[in-house]
């Protein structure tokens, strides 16, 4: 279950978005909604997960606030889009677990395993909430902005269509 609580209008760097929010019971998400997508096939879609470092403290140690600026840049260039934020800081582990994490990462290991060093889940994140928010928006398929294979196979297996794949890069 997800039901929408609220919903506005936000102006970004790259266009206008109508903010929707919802909450599951546990947590709240955003979806960011540019043009109609009611109905829409092959809506461009970005399934994003909060990133403290990044998007609060402006960080140049990962690329999350990146990949939020070029979605909303190739959303905005189609004219319509979807942007979903799901509150799963750490790869779903927390904000906690990514403080652990640093003195490996800073070794060189990557980030899933310097996770599973700490005693947490390499990737903890659940895409479900995208799924349930994609079916109260009505839109009949999806082009994933992702590299992320298990987004796209949660969505899938959720009966979210999944049209095709747009990687996060500007051409």
């Amino acid at each position: 279950m997800i039901v929408q609580l609220a919903e506005g209008t936000i102006k970004t760097k790259y266009g206008t978005y109508r903010e929707i929010l919802f909450y599951d019971g546990i947590k709240e998400s955003h979806a960011l909604v540019m043009g109609d997508v009611k109905d829409g096939e092959d809506v461009l879609c970005r399934v994003h997960s909060s990133c403290i470092f990044a998007h609060h403290f402006n960080s140049v140690e990962c690329d999350c606030r990146e990949q939020m600026e070029i979605s909303q840049q190739l959303i905005e260039r189609e004219g319509k889009g979807i942007v979903i934020w799901l509150e799963q800081e750490g790869k779903g582990n927390g904000h906690y677990a990514l403080l652990n994490t640093l003195p490996l990462k800073k070794e060189g290991m990557p980030q899933a395993e310097a996770y599973e060093a700490v005693g947490f889940q390499k990737d903890n994140r659940d895409f479900s909430a995208a799924a349930k928010i994609l079916k109260q928006l009505e839109v009949k398929s999806i082009t994933m902005i992702t590299g992320n294979q298990k987004k796209t196979e949660t969505l899938t297996r959720h009966g979210i269509v999944v049209s095709g794949i747009q990687p996060t890069v500007l051409s």
